[in-house]
């Protein structure tokens, strides 16, 4: 009657073994670390010289570290405490100043375990420590850069359709938009045919003026499509900046939007707020433009300042002055991938792009049409720096490099995939990345930023698992009051209960926060509530004259239903704060579902099993159940 089948046996015993094991990483734990890697965007590779010049800089300070590990593009001190990390990280710094240092919290999981595929739970800001800025999106500019847009669209519409204008400017006072003018009338009223049929009313509100000589027509966003280029601004934004951290290798950030126009990010683990600021700031894009006249004539433009109405005066790496044409082929924004390999030709590093269909059509449009003249290839790249004003205060200053790349002669038609040479090969993995990452839609500057240190989150560590070892300690000295041995077999469950979701956390990669803690002791009573309606089944049937055998397995078999019931609802409601919330709340919610099914597990299946093992098969006068 209370003995499990076999196979029913050997499989909770191989859960419980694999669940132990896949927790085993977290009690581990972390190292204080210093790490050191190259500039960004800098060819450079570390070498022993460079650990040896670090490793004899903490030793004059007198600073022990655990160990030191070195790859070609990190270098990583791992320390006994957080004192010792930040002084170490001030000299270091001090003492490679070509280098990025950066604080970082490096786990201290055994490579065996790694190997195996068993890694930590991740850790909360709160709990981490880590970054949290708060970032301003620039809606004028995101509006600005759409009516740029459109005067290039306008320009290869009229084009297309023969139809002759005046001039297409951007209005840069009042609200903005764009004017068009013309030479007559019927002009305008053909244009404005085209424009609604092409945009349609619900992008655009036209206008028409009348001056001397000239027909205008204003084009102004409706209030509808200001509302969803702003929204998608943000939404290109937070989508670029995933992919951009995610590249980067930052374990589990937080970017989600707040309000109209802000995004929070929080980086947990990054406690160097520059380098933070340097992943963030740093948005790289490309254009494809034909150049514009030859070398002397560029000479004498950057000489004398006339540059021609349809040029742009950029400049290589080198310095040397280059016109490029205004319009623009291609942009960052349709790019589809990226990635950096060698040119089999002539073994150099080079950065192999692909358009999407957009971009596709208008470079094969324009190679097909420009065969034997140069293209230029421009590197855009945003920066945020933060220094220190006049006053002592910080401020954020955003700063746009431009500068030539390549100019290659355009020997054939091509479209949608092509190289980009004459880059280091640092320089073509860098591009790589952030092409592959995207650009941002808009500017974005930083209002508010916090640093939580190491130390405060270990405090919230500490405190959370006091606070979980206290009630754990409270509830098994109640159980086992209340219900004798029976009470330690529910308090083995409630443990094994700790164990599995320890590790499901683990398994899942989910991460863990102070309220995530709240629901892992919210889900410690919980879990022994399940064993008190069995136990107090078993009391019941008891009292009613039935055999100890017949009791445990009326007290199992009876009280499911209602234990099922009681979680599903708590389940539900789980659900819902998942569904429903944010931040803090989704991860009281993930800690607490899975709490609830987990309890399931130990209380019903787990506690049986070893109850069944111990009392099964035995012919039983009472039960150690407690007092009825």
């Amino acid at each position: 009657m209370n003995q499990y089948p076999l196979w029913k046996n050997i499989l909770i015993f191989s859960i419980v073994c694999l669940c132990t094991f896949y927790a085993l990483p977290n009690l581990f734990g972390e190292d204080p670390a210093v790490q050191i890697s190259p500039a960004y965007a800098r060819d450079i590779t570390l070498t022993k010289e460079v650990q040896d010049k670090a490793e004899a800089t903490l030793k004059e300070a007198n600073l022990p570290f655990i160990r030191a590990d070195l790859s070609p593009k990190e270098l990583l001190f791992r320390f006994v405490d957080t004192d010792t990390q930040l002084k170490a990280y001030s000299l270091l710094k001090e003492a490679l100043p070509e280098y990025v240092v950066a604080q970082n919290l490096a786990s201290a999981t055994p490579a065996w375990l790694t190997y195996m595929g068993a890694q930590p739970m991740y850790l909360g800001l709160d709990l981490r420590g880590g970054v949290h800025f708060l970032m301003q999106v620039d809606m004028e500019t995101a509006i600005r850069q759409d009516e740029e847009r459109y005067i290039d669209e306008f320009r290869t519409l009229f084009r297309t359709e023969k139809l002759h204008y005046k001039g297409i400017n951007r209005l840069a006072e009042g609200n903005g938009g764009v004017e068009v003018s013309f030479s007559d009338s019927e002009s305008r009223s053909k244009a404005r045919r085209l424009l609604e049929k092409q945009y349609g009313p619900i992008t655009f509100i036209m206008t028409e003026l009348n001056k001397v000589d000239e027909y205008s027509l204003r084009l102004a966003f409706s209030e509808q499509a200001l509302i969803d280029k702003k929204k998608g601004a943000v939404e290109q934004n937070i989508t670029t900046l995933n992919n951009r951290i995610n590249e980067l290798g930052v374990a589990e950030p937080v970017i989600q939007q707040q309000g109209a126009d802000r995004i929070v990010v929080q980086l947990p683990g990054v406690q160097d707020t520059a380098r933070a600021k340097e992943i963030l700031g740093a948005t790289a894009t490309l254009e494809f433009r034909l150049v514009e006249g030859e070398y002397p004539e560029w000479i004498e433009a950057e000489r004398n300042g006339k540059i021609p109405v349809n040029a742009r005066l950029y400049h290589r790496r080198d310095g040397s002055p280059v016109l490029l044409k205004r319009s623009v082929i291609v942009t960052g924004d349709q790019i589809n991938d990226a990635a950096a390999t060698i040119d089999q030709r002539n073994s150099q590093p080079v950065a192999t792009v692909a358009l999407d269909s957009k971009g596709a059509k208008r470079m094969d449009d324009t190679t097909k049409a420009n065969v034997g003249k140069p293209m230029a290839v421009v590197f855009i790249e945003y920066k945020v720096e933060t220094k220190k004003g006049p006053d002592g205060k910080d401020v954020t200053t955003r700063d746009k490099k431009e500068e030539v790349i390549n100019v290659a002669t355009i020997q054939e038609r091509f479209s949608s995939r092509f190289q980009i040479s004459g880059l280091t090969s640092n320089e073509a993995t860098n591009l790589a990345l952030l092409l592959r990452a995207g650009a941002l839609k808009a500017p974005m500057e930083i209002v508010e930023e916090r640093t939580i240190g190491p130390s405060l989150g270990q405090e919230n560590i500490s405190k959370g698992l006091y606070s979980s070892v206290f009630a754990l300690v409270v509830v098994a000295i109640f159980m086992w009051l209340r219900y004798s041995t029976f009470g330690l077999v529910a308090n083995f469950a409630l443990f094994m209960n700790i164990v599995v979701l320890s590790s499901l956390l683990s398994m899942l990669q989910a991460t863990l926060t102070l309220p995530g803690i709240a629901g892992i002791v919210l889900t410690l009573g919980m879990a022994v509530d399940a064993n008190v309606l069995i136990f107090e089944r078993m009391r019941e049937e008891l009292n009613n004259g039935n055999s100890p055998q017949a009791s445990i397995f009326a007290g199992y078999d009876k009280a499911f239903m209602t234990i099922l019931d009681s979680n599903i609802t708590t389940l539900l409601a789980g659900i819902m704060l998942f569904g429903f919330g944010s931040g803090p709340v989704r991860g009281f919610a993930i800690t607490l579902s899975l709490g609830i099914i987990t309890s399931m597990f130990t209380a019903i299946w787990v506690s049986r099993a070893v109850i069944n093992h111990f009392y099964g098969g035995r012919k039983l006068e009472k039960l150690p159940v407690g007092l009825g």
